[in-house]
């Protein structure tokens, strides 16, 4: 994201916010105005590096309050040079161009959903969001170009264990979000890891579970799983040998009354 400050529009925005910011005087100017234009009185938002979409919030917050802050600054004596109307279209633009970002690193960052099987989906959504396309301007084409090598750079580095986890999501376990050639040997390494003496090929569980529909996006994959207990929750097999005679009594009593409550 700190790559559009390579844009002057971008740069404009974040010196007017940093102006308004460091004068309380200028901050409760900006309330008035606000008031006058019957909006709602809100701070103005600064870009922070080490902050995730920072930059997204400032220029959402200057366009928003785009003529209280002309009004307020055209009133008082400084050297700075507001945005134009074509910079105010580029900022337009670059906030559209960096909502998917939001929302994707909100979405990774969430501690109270599924996240780590989202991981590749999400990166596929927005190499999809920063396709180039005609009637873009050369400044979006740039930004493009570089959003799309670093992304790669970062896909280079998900492992298998990352796409058994999508795999394992029944909202992705079509596996589009890789080419063809890539999605057997993540199916090949969940059958290994699934084998048991008990089945044959013909009844694998992981056969059985891609042959369920998919799930649509908005279902919760844990409830999912909760809700396919009976069929793929094997307490007895060959990777739980370990488990002592009175282990298996209490988990299968758990899982009858656990039926039962269904």
């Amino acid at each position: 994201m700190r790559r559009i400050h390579d844009q002057r529009a971008a740069e404009k925005a974040a010196k007017d916010e940093k102006m308004v910011e460091a004068s309380p005087a200028n901050s409760d100017e900006l309330n008035v105005q606000q008031a006058s234009l019957g909006q709602v009185q809100e701070p103005l938002v600064q870009d922070v590096p080490t902050q995730w979409n920072s930059t997204l919030e400032m220029i959402k917050r200057v366009r928003h309050n785009r003529d209280a802050l002309h009004t307020m600054l055209s009133q008082q004596k400084h050297n700075l040079a507001l945005p134009t109307n074509a910079e105010y279209e580029k900022l337009a633009k670059l906030e559209k161009l960096l909502e998917p970002c939001r929302y994707i690193t909100e979405f990774l960052g969430g501690d109270k959903y599924v996240s780590c099987s989202v991981v590749l989906p999400a990166l596929c959504h927005l190499q999809h969001a920063m396709k180039v396309s005609d009637d873009d301007p050369a400044y979006i084409v740039r930004f493009k170009a570089a959003f799309t090598k670093d992304l790669n750079q970062r896909r280079e580095n998900i492992n298998l264990e990352w796409l058994k986890a999508t795999a394992l999501d029944p909202r992705f376990k079509d596996l589009k979000c890789l080419p063809r050639a890539e999605r057997e040997p993540v199916w090949a390494k969940l059958r290994s890891d699934s084998e048991s003496d008990e089945e044959t090929p013909e009844d694998n569980t992981v056969e059985r579970y891609k042959a369920e529909p998919s799930a649509s996006l908005d279902q919760c994959p844990l409830k999912w799983w909760s809700e396919h207990t009976a069929v793929y929750g094997h307490i007895v097999q060959k990777r739980r040998s370990s488990l002592s005679p009175e282990n298996v009594n209490k988990l299968v009593c758990l899982s009858d009354w656990w039926k039962k409550e269904k």
